[in-house]
C-alpha cells in the first residue's frame, strides 16, 4: 500500500504544530487500514482536532485535504 499527498496537503502537514502532525499521520494510517471507498469516492478520518480527507486508487490511498483546528 502507497500514500500520496497532493501538494497542498503535503504543505499543510508541514505547517502544523508537531502534536498536530503526528494525530494526521495517525489519521493517514488508520485510513490505510481501513476498508477501500469505492473507487472515485472521497472518505475521510477525524480526530480530536485534525481531519484527512482521502481517495483509493487501486493500491494507492491519495490525500486530497488535511486540517487541523490548531
Amino acid at each position: 500500500m502507497r500514500v500520496e499527498l497532493i501538494k497542498r496537503a503535503a504543505d499543510v502537514l508541514l505547517d502544523v504544530p508537531a502534536d498536530a502532525r503526528k494525530e494526521i499521520i495517525m489519521l493517514i494510517s488508520a485510513a490505510v487500514e481501513a476498508p477501500f471507498p469505492p473507487p472515485g469516492a472521497k472518505a475521510a478520518a477525524f480526530g480530536n482536532q485534525c481531519w484527512v480527507e482521502y481517495m483509493a486508487r487501486g493500491n494507492v490511498i491519495e490525500v486530497i485535504d488535511v486540517g487541523c483546528l490548531c
